[in-house]
């Protein structure tokens, strides 16, 4: 009996030292490792860029109004409409102008009758003083007269003159090939002078104005080759500077500058927002560092980048961003220049997942 108690304690004890080896071994994580292509941090220490906001118009818009009074008779165009110059826009009721109109016809032919029988008494009694057959002062009173019929017809043709200038403002033409971009005013609406009717702009040439801080604005130049960049529709496009603003007692200190874009099938629309990289020296201490922004991870309010820890496993570094430069971001915290990150990967990344470096 005391064997066997003895064999059974032996037993046990083997039997717990084993349970123990087993739970000391460490786990093995068979996961495969997510390729991914990595690429080193650019640090510009010398970037040629000056980076401001702006915003697209089109190079040529007109804003339509009238000088007149009057009620609205029709408006044939609705926004969006493209319309060729010259083209009815807005009609607005003449019947007064008509009124005018006539008067001043029937005021010109009077005249004209009264010029023609001056000019023949004129030309008459004109002989007549050459032949010793009229005196000095008939011939005098008789060029007054002439003077007079020729003056009265030039003021009513002058009247004629002013009536088709104002029939200009009550029939609202296009004054070029363009788009209809607002609508402010309705058949049977009554239009007053210097009230915005319409807006037209010319689709396919668009411009930026910007607005450069005083301390920047001494290095940008006419004719200078920048670069647009429109976040909306992710695109980086040409331009020149055309502009450049001498004064800035109207706007707050900030210079404005103007920027043709060049032409480009890129579906550009007036009103969005650009930022306007224009290629200027920068002092040697300003340190740039740059990344592509299609490696930025976004979630909520922070902005992030993968990148890679000792033990080969992808690590979201959180960051704080400055100015975008074409198609780059400046990071101002959170990565440093002999650091790399994760541009791609053939799996989902996620804190902790074993990567590999293609």
């Amino acid at each position: 009996m005391k064997k066997s108690y003895i064999l059974f304690t032996a037993l046990l004890a083997l039997l717990t030292i084993s349970c123990g080896d087993k739970e000391t071994q460490p786990a093995v994580d068979n996961t495969p490792a997510i390729p991914v292509t990595v690429q080193a941090v650019t640090d510009n220490n010398s970037s040629p860029f000056l980076a401001v906001s702006g915003k697209v118009q089109a190079a040529n818009s007109a804003q339509l109004s009238t000088r007149m009074m009057g009620f609205v008779n029709d408006v044939p165009v609705n926004v969006g409409d493209q319309v060729k110059k010259g083209q009815l826009l807005v009609a607005i009721n003449n019947a007064d102008l008509q009124a005018k109109k006539g008067q001043v016809n029937a005021s010109i032919t009077e005249a004209t009758a009264a010029f023609n029988n001056a000019q023949k008494d004129y030309n008459r009694f004109k002989n007549l003083f050459a032949d010793n057959s009229a005196s000095q002062k008939e011939l005098d009173d008789i060029t007054a007269n002439f003077n007079m019929a020729k003056a009265r017809l030039e003021g009513a043709q002058q009247m004629k003159n002013e009536i088709n200038a104002q029939f200009a403002y009550s029939n609202i033409t296009a004054p070029f090939n363009g788009v209809i971009t607002s609508k402010n005013i309705k058949k049977g609406d009554m239009a007053n002078p210097g009230q915005p009717l319409l807006s037209i702009e010319a689709p396919g040439d668009f411009e930026v104005m910007a607005m450069v801080p005083e301390t920047e604005i001494s290095q940008i130049k006419k004719e200078t080759e920048v670069q647009v960049t429109i976040s909306s529709i992710q695109q980086t496009l040409t331009g020149k500077v055309k502009e450049v603003s001498t004064s800035a007692q109207q706007t707050g200190g900030q210079y404005l500058v103007k920027i043709t874009i060049d032409k480009t099938d890129v579906p550009v629309l007036s009103g969005m927002f650009a930022t306007i990289a224009f290629p200027v020296e920068r002092k040697a201490a300003n340190h740039n560092v740059l990344i592509p922004a299609t490696a930025l991870i976004t979630k909520g309010q922070l902005t992030g980048v993968y990148t890679i820890s000792e033990n080969n496993t992808a690590m979201l570094r959180w960051l704080r961003l400055g100015r975008t430069l074409g198609d780059q971001v400046e990071i101002l915290s959170g990565l440093n220049a002999d650091e790399k990150y994760i541009t791609s990967s053939n799996g989902k990344l996620f804190n902790g997942v074993k990567v590999t470096i293609q």
